[in-house]
């Protein structure tokens, strides 16, 4: 299911994933059984699989990714809901709240972020809604972003 996913136009454009299911496999069974510090989830709407979310710990977390990090609560998110019919519809703002809301749940988060491109309004939009902050452009290693931050509120 997550390979046909990846493969939609309207994915593809801004998730760059390996194009086999062998390679999705190597990729993604880890960060569903435990194997890796990224967890991945199928987010479902009426028991009907939707989109797919996924988190990370910012620090530390390797191949370039966000090397200044110094806080061991910061989280990263990253998501896409699968069906182009069921966007601009407020599905992909519900699924990031709920999903914001879960994270600091948990006392040791303290903050939310995200780096989608620069170019895609829609997924910024959406951000800024659910509340995200844009902190700005930065260089990752599949090219410029805009860092967007979600701060808890106040301290648990």
């Amino acid at each position: 299911m997550f390979h046909e996913w990846v493969r939609r136009p309207h994915v593809a454009e801004w998730w760059s994933e390996p194009s086999t299911l062998e390679e999705i496999k190597d990729e993604y069974l880890p960060t569903l059984d435990g194997r890796s510090s990224t967890r991945a989830f199928i987010a479902s709407l009426d028991d009907e699989p939707i989109g797919f979310i996924q988190i990370y710990v910012v620090q530390d977390s390797g191949d370039g990714w966000w090397e200044d990090e110094t806080d061991a609560g910061a989280r990263g998110i990253d998501q896409f809901l699968a069906d182009a019919a069921r966007l601009n519809q407020g599905l992909g703002t519900a699924m990031i709240e709920a999903f914001v809301e879960r994270l600091f749940q948990d006392p040791a988060v303290s903050k939310v972020q995200t780096d989608p491109s620069p170019d895609n309004a829609r997924a910024i939009r959406c951000y800024r809604k659910v509340g995200f902050k844009d902190v700005g452009e930065v260089m990752t290693p599949d090219g410029p972003a805009l860092l967007m931050l979600y701060e808890r509120e106040e301290p648990i």
